[in-house]
């Protein structure tokens, strides 16, 4: 799987993308990471692509141009990677466009997403947002994260990054520790089994020491119903 993020950030991307399990499957290519800066594509020596919008309003709207050129790149890319694996297959291309009135983004989506596409366009909006028409000029999926606005879509593409890698094998060391395919709680314990803390004492739930698995399983789907053992 390759993410190609549409930014005119990429340095925001460098701490999350240089920790943990991400880092990783990176190094394991199991992932990779590519990014275009619209920047790059501005037709004036300043790399300027914002500008007023029409009709009005606070804030820069992104250029359409640079934004549909750093696109027209990716693609580029996707298609190049693929001819060099199996020229008898086409790239299988995702392109998201992120906007607080699109679909929302939940761990089914990411499932299907990795398993059906090889390449996922990220498009990330700043200030005001883009220019509507570079969404007519792409076939995309405008994709919201979460019922909030952000001040850009470099947060949504870092977690859509986040939550489809999980779900390619070998990104996680255990597959199969994916809280969505087990029986999970929010809550979880560990050593020591108990301790003082402000003159409180803090216990570890019996039934995680039972080894009844049954009954921890049954504990483990209450707690999840709940929102976490009060």
């Amino acid at each position: 799987m390759t993410f190609h993020v549409v930014t005119l950030f990429p340095g925001a991307f460098d701490s999350y993308l240089g920790e943990s399990i991400l880092k990783r499957a990176i190094e394991d290519k199991k992932i990779r990471v590519k990014f275009y800066n619209p920047r790059d594509f501005a037709d004036d020596k300043w790399q300027r692509v914002d500008q007023k919008p029409y009709g009005g309003g606070p804030g820069m709207v992104i250029q359409a141009l640079p934004v549909a050129k750093a696109i027209e790149k990716a693609l580029k890319a996707c298609g190049a990677a693929r001819s060099n694996k199996n020229r008898a297959k086409a790239p299988r291309i995702k392109i998201v466009f992120f906007s607080p009135a699109g679909k929302q983004f939940d761990t089914a989506y990411a499932k299907a997403a990795a398993k059906r596409y090889d390449n996922v366009i990220f498009v990330s909006g700043r200030y005001e947002g883009i220019d509507a028409r570079v969404k007519k000029m792409f076939k995309m999926e405008e994709i919201s994260v979460g019922p909030f606005v952000l001040t850009g879509g470099e947060l949504p593409a870092m977690i859509m990054m986040d939550s489809i890698s999980r779900q390619i094998e070998g990104v996680l060391g255990n597959f199969d520790s994916r809280e969505e395919e087990r029986v999970s709680s929010p809550d979880a314990y560990t050593r020591p089994e108990a301790f003082i803390y402000k003159g409180k004492k803090y216990r570890v739930p019996k039934v995680l020491l039972s080894g009844n698995h049954r009954l921890i399983d049954e504990w483990r789907g209450k707690t999840a119903r709940k929102g976490g053992a009060k």
